[in-house]
């Protein structure tokens, strides 16, 4: 803005305070990044004779939107793939697709992209959650915008990270960078219970808690998670991540589809902000927010679009309609969650809940002028019917479209004057982004008989742990072993004892992969069959590091429950060969050090073979742990007696079939 001093008139201004302010002909005196001084236009051009008066007549001035949740580079993946299961479409498309194709160079577009969107939207400032997210944050700023920028942190590896210290590290790094930026607030964002172990979320919420920044995470978007949660822990999922200590930051909780009322209330005592996304929700299927109950217990919840691969818009006004319309069914009371109490989410209540209220979200002296201007007299929304005031609000809600949005000023910025972006070419934009999806479509077509596509259609596929330590030893005698372990020379957790019958499929390159299909009997002591289990197991090469006495394989293992029988597997997957191996095997789950190990002990009964193997195996999410623990088998070997065992590196089908 050329002067220092500008006030800004219209016929109607929204203030979205405290009190709900709606001035006629009133004014806002903004003096650099900052609303100064509110008033009657008459009284503040007194006052103030030397600013600069811009009249913008008829149209409705309001608070910037604010959009509670979101993942910006992914407008680059916006209709890849709809109408899937979240797992289909996270596992089987975009996921891959994000591995291939997510650099820093990726992330600078999508996110200008969704700035150029948002900002014709009338989105000021919005909360995201993505890799690179320097990267999203320095897009962020050119394009004029707010931004809370959440580096995400998983277990597994992302396109910006081997492992989740390399996460943390990333996220420590980015938030010593951006802290005390006038636009950009960083943030740390552990994607969500299911993808993060405890010691990550524990890590994130002490970084979090150490630099005083928000913490961004989803929690219970999906009934599966919830019902997950409730078999494995015996209770929910907040109250787990409250115990982890995971509410202690300023935590941003997206969806919260399926929480109780219990949880809401642990929610509201901590002052966590919810982000209710009903778009995305709707989409895929999620379910739908108690968002009435949430907002009666004083929970600040505020409106977001996710994503948008998964919405695929970044238009706040469609969500805010949506809020609306969804409420009223669910509670079956048309009076439910009515126009301004949704404007008061998109705005005021949303800054809060992502944080930023003491910033933005209402127009009022000593905020920042983050302004939009709507033009209300389209035909979609005429005419006017002004005998209640809170009428403009119904305006705003049912019936008022992005594209209605005329002006819009971020931190006293133009950023869009006359619906011409100030910023950012769009043009050049959608040239760039075309390109993407023209690589995108080439690199899904190569990949359209991919072995691990095939798995996650049919459903249920996770991602195990990234690294696993394994040795195998071909011993002569087993009761060497076995007294060892007999005699409590490790701490047992637990023991178990299988016939495995596996069948191996294998595909050839350019995808050398193995998927094992296993039935696992369960044998009791008396040697009589008591509980029978089926699943595939989906492995890619191994990169191996070698130490004294073991490997470190780290390699991509995805299982899945096999609910079909094996002929059903050899015909949908197609393999080039298969193999079948069955052995009876013996398991100890021990404690060493306190870590766990399990040791196989194993007879190959189909093709029988003379002797036993002995296995040492362990997995982690954690390079760090993994490498420890391939040390530590050595000890194991010792106090097993085998050290001197020549080890067998192959995996069973390799051994079988080399003999």
């Amino acid at each position: 803005m050329d002067q220092e001093i500008t006030i800004l008139t219209s016929k109607t201004i929204v203030t979205m305070d405290v009190e709900r302010r709606i001035l006629r002909n009133g004014a806002l005196l903004i003096q650099s990044e900052m609303i100064s001084d509110i008033g009657d236009l008459k009284e503040l051009t007194e006052k103030y004779p030397a600013a600069e008066v811009i009249d913008l007549g008829d149209k409705l001035v309001m608070p910037g939107l604010v959009n509670a949740h979101t993942h910006v580079p992914m407008s680059l993946l916006r209709g890849l793939a709809d109408d899937l299961r979240l797992d289909v479409w996270l596992l089987g498309y975009i996921m891959p697709v994000e591995r291939e194709f997510v650099d820093p160079d990726f992330c600078r577009l999508g996110t200008l992209l969704s700035c150029a969107e948002m900002i014709r939207g009338g989105v000021t400032s919005f909360a995201d959650m993505y890799y690179f997210e320097q990267t999203v944050a320095e897009a962020t700023a050119e394009a004029g915008l707010r931004g809370v920028c959440g580096q995400t942190v998983l277990k597994f590896p992302s396109p910006d990270a081997e492992s989740f210290e390399d996460s943390l590290a990333a996220a420590r790094e980015f938030i010593e960078t951006w802290r005390g930026h006038s636009l950009i607030t960083p943030a740390v964002a552990p994607h969500a219970p299911y993808t993060c172990t405890p010691a990550i979320l524990e890590a994130c919420a002490e970084l979090a808690l150490e630099f005083d920044v928000p913490l961004h995470i989803h929690v219970s978007e999906t009934q599966q998670e919830v019902d997950e949660w409730r078999e494995k822990y015996n209770m929910p999922v907040v109250p787990w991540i409250k115990k982890l200590g995971v509410l202690e930051p300023k935590v941003i909780a997206a969806h919260c589809v399926h929480i109780d009322e219990g949880e809401i209330h642990t929610l509201a005592h901590s002052r966590t902000g919810i982000a209710h996304n009903p778009s995305s929700n709707l989409k895929l299927a999620s379910g739908f927010a108690p968002v009435t109950e949430m907002l009666e217990t004083g929970l600040q919840v505020g409106i977001g679009t996710d994503g948008p691969a998964s919405n695929n818009d970044l238009d706040m006004f469609e969500e805010l309609r949506l809020a609306s319309f969804i409420a009223k069914t669910i509670t079956n009371n048309p009076t439910a969650l009515p126009a301004q109490k949704v404007v008061e989410m998109a705005t005021r209540i949303g800054a809060r809940a992502i944080h930023l209220g003491e910033l933005t979200g209402s127009l009022e002296i000593g905020k920042r002028a983050d302004i939009i201007s709507i033009d209300m007299s389209t035909s979609h929304n005429w005419p006017h019917y002004n005998r209640e005031p809170g009428a403009i609000y119904s305006r705003i809600v049912y019936a008022t479209k992005a594209s209605d949005v005329v002006d819009v000023m971020v931190n006293g910025r133009w950023l869009m004057r006359e619906k011409e972006l100030t910023t950012l070419d769009e043009v050049d934009l959608r040239r760039q982004a075309a390109s993407y999806a023209d690589r995108i479509d080439a690199f899904l077509v190569d990949r359209e008989g991919s072995v691990l596509s095939k798995l996650i259609a049919i459903g249920g596929a996770e991602q195990e742990e990234s690294y696993e330590i394994q040795i195998k030893l071909e011993i002569p005698d087993s009761k060497p072993v076995l007294e060892k372990l007999s005699k409590g020379t490790f701490e047992v957790v637990r023991t178990a004892h299988y016939r495995e019958y596996d069948t191996y499929f294998n595909f050839p390159e350019p995808e050398p992969v193995r998927l094992r299909y296993r039935e696992d009997e369960f044998i009791n002591e008396e040697g009589d069959v008591y509980n029978v289990r089926s699943r595939l197991t989906l492995t890619g090469p191994a990169a191996e590091l070698e130490f004294e006495n073991s490997v470190l394989l780290s390699r991509s293992r995805f299982i899945a429950p096999a609910t079909h029988s094996v002929r059903f597997y050899r015909e949908y997957f197609k393999p080039s060969s298969e193999l079948e191996i069955q052995k009876d095997r013996l398991r100890w789950l021990v404690r060493y050090e306190n870590l766990e190990f399990f040791i196989n002990l194993d007879q190959l009964l189909k093709p029988e073979r003379e002797g036993f193997y002995l296995e040492i195996k362990s997995r982690t999410w954690s390079r760090k742990d993994a490498e420890h623990k391939a040390q530590l088998t050595t000890d194991i070997l010792n106090m097993l007696g085998v050290e001197n065992a020549e080890p067998v590196i192959q995996e069973y089908p390799d051994v079988v079939s080399s003999s």
